[in-house]
C-alpha cells in the first residue's frame, strides 16, 4: 500500500487557537489592537523584559533595524551567502552595500574569522544568520562587533527557542529579528518581531512600522520619517499567541525528533554515504530544520525526485545568494565563496515539524539511505 505523503514542514494549529481567531473576527477589531499588544508582552516576558515590537514579516524587521541603526548609502553590511535572499535584500533596500563572508563547513553559519577579515572602514553592521536554529559563537560575534564598533542585526528568523550558554536568543545582544512565517517553529501565518534596546528605538520602530506616523491627543498626527505599512494584525497575533503558549514543548519535541534522526542514521552514516549530517547540538539549537549536505555523486534534483517517489517531501535552504542574478549583476561570481557554493548546491532539508512522529522520522531516514545506496 502506498504510504501518505510526508511533507518536509507542516504547521500545527490547535482548536483553542482557531477559536481565538474566530473571537477576533467577531470582535470587530481585526487589525493591530489588543492581541498585538498581548503578543508583544508575551514575547517581551520571554526575552527577559526586553522591548519587542511585532510586524507583518520577519523581513521588514531587519530593514527597520538597519534604518534605526542609521545604515544607508555608503555603508557596508556583512552577512552570509547561505540564507533566504531577504537577508541581503534588506541591505540593498536601505541603500547600503551587501558584503558576504564564506561559511563554516561544519555549522554552515557565517565563518566569524572570515567575517572579521571582511571588515573595512565602511562596515557599519553585520547580519549573522542562525541556520536551522543553530546560533553562531555569540561571545566571539559580539567581541568582534565591539572591537570594530559595529551594530549587530541578528537574523534569528529560525531561532525562536534557541539558546546560547543557557540564555535565550533574543534575551541579550543588539537587534534580534524573528520570523513567524508558516514553516517556523511558532507561526502567526505571516509575521515577525524585532527585539530592540531602548524606548527610543521602540518608538522609531513604531514609526517605521506605520507610515512614520506619531499620534497625539484626539486628533494630533505628525510624520517625520518615511515609514511603510508593516503592522501585524490582531488575527495574526491571535495565532501567534496560541502557538507561542507551547514554545517550550515545541522545542523539546523537535530536539527529540532530531535525536531520533541521529540514532537512526548511526555513527557510520557519513563515512558510508559521503553525506554530511548537521551539528548534533541538543542544547542550543531549536532544530527548526534537519539538514543534510549530499555527496557530490548525486545531484540535489535527482535526490529530491527519488525522495518524492518514496512520498517524502524535501526542501532546500538555501541556494547561495551571491549567485542569484540580482547579485551577479552587482559583480558577484562563482568561486568567491567556495564553501557556501558547495553547501548551497548540495544541502537538503528533511521533514521536521512538531506533529511528526518517530515513525515519520524512520520513513525519512529509510528513504535517504535507500536513495544514497
Amino acid at each position: 500500500m502506498t504510504q501518505p505523503f510526508l511533507p518536509f514542514s507542516k504547521p500545527t494549529i490547535d482548536e483553542p487557537t482557531i477559536a481565538a481567531v474566530a473571537d477576533v473576527l467577531r470582535s470587530g477589531w481585526i487589525t493591530s489592537g489588543p492581541k498585538v499588544q498581548a503578543f508583544e508582552k508575551a514575547l517581551s516576558d520571554y526575552f527577559d523584559g526586553r522591548i519587542v515590537r511585532t510586524f507583518n514579516s520577519g523581513t521588514c524587521t531587519m530593514e527597520i533595524a538597519l534604518r534605526i541603526a542609521g545604515i544607508g548609502a555608503g555603508d557596508e553590511v556583512i552577512t552570509t551567502p547561505i540564507s533566504w535572499v531577504a537577508t541581503a535584500n534588506v541591505i540593498i533596500e536601505t541603500g547600503a552595500t551587501p558584503v558576504f563572508a564564506d561559511i563554516d563547513p561544519v555549522t554552515r553559519n557565517i565563518d566569524l574569522d572570515k567575517l572579521e577579515a571582511a571588515i573595512t572602514p565602511r562596515t557599519k553592521a553585520v547580519i549573522p544568520v542562525y541556520l536551522a536554529g543553530l546560533p553562531v559563537d555569540m561571545d566571539r560575534l559580539y567581541a568582534i562587533a565591539k572591537k570594530h564598533n559595529l551594530r549587530v542585526i541578528e537574523d534569528a528568523a529560525q531561532a525562536l527557542g534557541s539558546t546560547w550558554k543557557g540564555k535565550r536568543i533574543g534575551a541579550f545582544g543588539d537587534f534580534v529579528s524573528f520570523s513567524f512565517q508558516a514553516n517556523k517553529n511558532v507561526t502567526s501565518s505571516e509575521g515577525g518581531c524585532l527585539v530592540v534596546n531602548n524606548p527610543d528605538e521602540a518608538r522609531l520602530a513604531e514609526k517605521y512600522r506605520l507610515q512614520g506616523v506619531t499620534r497625539s491627543g484626539f486628533d494630533g498626527l505628525e510624520v517625520d520619517v518615511l515609514g511603510g505599512k508593516f503592522n501585524m494584525t490582531d488575527i495574526a497575533a491571535a495565532i501567534g499567541l496560541g502557538q507561542f503558549a507551547h514554545i517550550d514543548a515545541i522545542t523539546d519535541k523537535r530536539r527529540g525528533l532530531a535525536k531520533h534522526y541521529f540514532d537512526l542514521f548511526g555513527a557510520d552514516f557519513e563515512a558510508q554515504s559521503g553525506a554530511q549530517l548537521p551539528v548534533a547540538d541538543f542544547e542550543n539549537s531549536n532544530w527548526h530544520m534537519f539538514q543534510l549536505v549530499l555527496p557530490e555523486r548525486i545531484t540535489r534534483a535527482a535526490f529530491m525526485e527519488k525522495m518524492m517517489e518514496r512520498q517524502i517531501g524535501i526542501g532546500y535552504h538555501y541556494p547561495p545568494i551571491h549567485l542569484l542574478k540580482l547579485y551577479r549583476d552587482r559583480g558577484f561570481r562563482e568561486g568567491m565563496f567556495p564553501i557556501a557554493e558547495r553547501v548551497g548546491r548540495l544541502i537538503v532539508s528533511l521533514p521536521m515539524f512538531t506533529a511528526m512522529s518517530k515513525e515519520d522520522v524512520e520513513r525519512a531516514v529509510g528513504a535517504v539511505k535507500s536513495v544514497l545506496a
